[in-house]
């Protein structure tokens, strides 16, 4: 069993929600769960609850824009006010639960949005986990590239295209849950959106030389939304010494809602572990 705990705080661009799931016992790490786009951190309940009944003290945000945050239906505004907020919201983490490591776990654009963060400043960090990163994207028509950066800035909520529901897991009860969450939005992305998501793998493709923590590279072989190439290139172009890339067979783009999730969760629960500090804090 683990406790929960919730609250808000002032974000880059508007107040964001947040939610814990907390160890009985003191916790072991801090694990701050970063969501992907057009959902919430609600989703991670499951994930949140199994690493904390091994002692890991999680929290998760929502994005601007996104679940019970303020902005428009999901809208980032800026992939580095995404960034300025996941790093508000570990400092909240860590204040919350002090003197422990400090983990992040980033899935879909919040991976993309963690690799941002944790390449753009050096960070106190004891490890990092990517599921499903999009650092290769689908080929994008010129004319739309063209256009994107004007439409961004003049009708930033202007749709492009809608996320699959049936490319997100194999288990149709998690399908019908994602199509019939109030708090996730099942249109079509806004371009503001989209722009930052393709700017940011840019951006960030540009600097991965820089990326030197622990990291740990979680994709599914058959991730429709996210092309598995991208754990080829986040795994070549760090500088980090320690690297692992795990790709599950047959696994669809969200790895932690596939009837494969606890195989899943485990490996990140054992390789968690295995970066805790030899002494930990007092």
């Amino acid at each position: 069993m683990s406790g929960h705990d919730h609250g808000e705080f002032d974000g880059a661009a508007g107040r964001i929600n947040w939610r814990a799931w907390l160890p009985d016992s003191p916790a072991v790490a801090v694990v701050l769960i970063v969501h992907g786009v057009a959902e919430h951190s609600g989703r991670y309940a499951y994930l949140g609850e199994k690493l904390a009944s091994a002692g890991f003290a999680c929290y998760a945000l929502d994005h601007h824009g996104h679940g019970r945050s303020a902005g428009g239906h999901a809208n980032i505004g800026r992939m580095s006010a995404v960034a300025d907020d996941i790093s508000q919201m570990l400092s909240l983490a860590c204040q919350l639960t002090p003197g422990r490591p400090r983990f992040l776990i980033g899935h879909s654009m919040g991976a993309l949005a963690t690799l941002y963060l944790t390449t753009r400043t050096p960070m106190d960090l004891a490890g990092v986990v990517l599921s499903g990163t999009p650092l290769q994207l689908p080929p994008v028509h010129p004319a739309l590239r063209r256009v994107a950066p004007l439409l961004s800035r003049i009708a930033p909520n202007t749709g492009t295209r809608k996320l699959d529901s049936l490319a997100i897991s194999r288990d149709m009860a998690v399908v019908r849950s994602y199509d019939t969450d109030p708090l996730n939005h099942r249109g079509k992305l806004p371009v503001r959106t989209g722009l930052e998501i393709m700017d940011a793998v840019d951006t960030v493709t540009a600097r991965l030389a820089t990326f030197t923590y622990p990291l740990l590279v979680l994709h599914g072989s058959s991730d429709a939304i996210a092309h598995p190439g991208g754990a080829d290139i986040v795994a070549r172009g760090v500088s980090s010494p320690d690297v692992t890339v795990t790709i599950y067979d047959h696994l669809y783009h969200e790895i932690f809602n596939e009837p494969e999730r606890d195989e899943v969760i485990a490996d990140v629960r054992t390789w968690l572990t295995a970066h805790l500090p030899a002494t930990p804090p007092s």
